[in-house]
């Protein structure tokens, strides 16, 4: 992907904080948005640093999509706990990266229908979300050695919890994110492969040769006690493992997955109702039946079945439980460590 270009004009956005200082800083990015209920208003973002010395600088991101929950519940709190005595180094905490879509609970932003992590690397002159990838992209990751960005599955996808590199041309970096994923201890690490990876926050940041973690840690549009616990043990693990944080690593049990070639997706050919024959977690086989999904405009219609097409576990799944023609009905991925 190609990066910002050098001569785009200035970004809108304005940090009310000093991003450089020691210390706990906690205020906002604030981006103006004119518009019928506030001429002069703004889009406020929150942010918080914390800064110690020199070292190294970490970016911690959620609600990159706005109904997906594990990351701001370990970022609000790691916001309001974090000491910078305990640093060496800096913390850039954004837990609600697309504050529009997260105050709405919604996927994209309810100001421009923008996938912020479809928008990147973004444009200072486009859109809201383009703004707001534009900065992120060209003020915040450059500072960052290590980039966690936490997802879920939000309203429509549900998942063993994960955190997830990718294959990259770079074997070096490649080895140095997998490494963060196994500190970062969720139950399952994944070699995870997109299904277009253009205009994503992970694709912009591993150009920039940075190491890169992301997750998937359930969905349903909820968190769990179990996925907020791991999103918060993994994030502290993490941040001792770049060296920014004190102590050691925990180094939790996981199991490695890896998604091989687009075989792992099965999408809906037709809409209607999904019955799973398959749990999460659950092993398959190529040929099994993961899901059936039935018509539901008469009864007596024959469900269409939906078949692994390799060996494996149930990854993740549709949710909930009505499916539209295109929707990803099943990821299976193959357990290799």
């Amino acid at each position: 992907m190609a990066l910002p270009a050098p001569d785009l004009p200035p970004s809108p956005v304005v940090p009310t904080i000093d991003l450089a200082a020691d210390g706990v800083r906690h205020g906002h990015l604030r981006l103006p948005y004119s518009r019928d209920d506030s001429a002069w208003g703004s889009v406020m973002i929150p942010i918080c640093v914390v800064a110690n010395g020199e070292g190294p600088t970490a970016l911690l991101t959620g609600a990159n999509h706005g109904d997906e929950y594990e990351g701001p519940i370990a970022l609000y709190e790691l916001a309001r706990t974090l000491r910078p005595q305990d640093l060496t180094g800096r913390v850039i905490i954004l837990p609600a990266m697309n504050f529009p879509a997260f105050e709405a609970g919604t996927r994209t932003s309810p100001i421009d229908k923008g996938n912020l992590n479809r928008s990147f690397p973004g444009r200072p002159d486009g859109t809201v979300t383009q703004k707001i990838a534009d900065y992120v992209a060209r003020a915040l990751v450059p500072l960052a050695d290590v980039v966690l960005d936490f997802h879920s599955g939000g309203r429509t996808l549900d998942f063993v919890p994960f955190a997830a590199a990718h294959r990259l041309p770079n074997a070096a970096q490649e080895a140095a994110c997998k490494a963060a994923v196994e500190a970062f201890g969720a139950p399952w690490s994944m070699t995870m492969l997109e299904i277009d990876a253009v205009g994503m926050l992970d694709t912009t940041v591993e150009a920039m040769g940075k190491t890169f973690v992301t997750t998937e840690l359930g969905g349903g549009g909820t968190a769990s006690a179990c996925t907020a616990a791991i999103a918060r043990a993994g994030v502290r693990d993490l941040l001792i493992h770049a060296g920014i944080l004190g102590g050691t690593v925990a180094r939790r049990e996981t199991r490695w997955l890896d998604m091989p070639s687009g075989e792992c997706f099965a999408f809906a050919e037709e809409g209607g109702l999904v019955a799973f024959r398959v749990d999460l977690g659950e092993t398959v086989r190529a040929g099994d039946v993961i899901a059936e999904i039935a018509p539901i405009g008469r009864t007596g219609a024959t469900p269409r079945p939906y078949r692994a097409a390799m060996d494996g576990i149930l990854a993740a799944r549709h949710f909930p439980g009505l499916a539209k023609p295109g929707d990803c009905v099943a990821v299976v991925a193959q357990i290799v460590g």
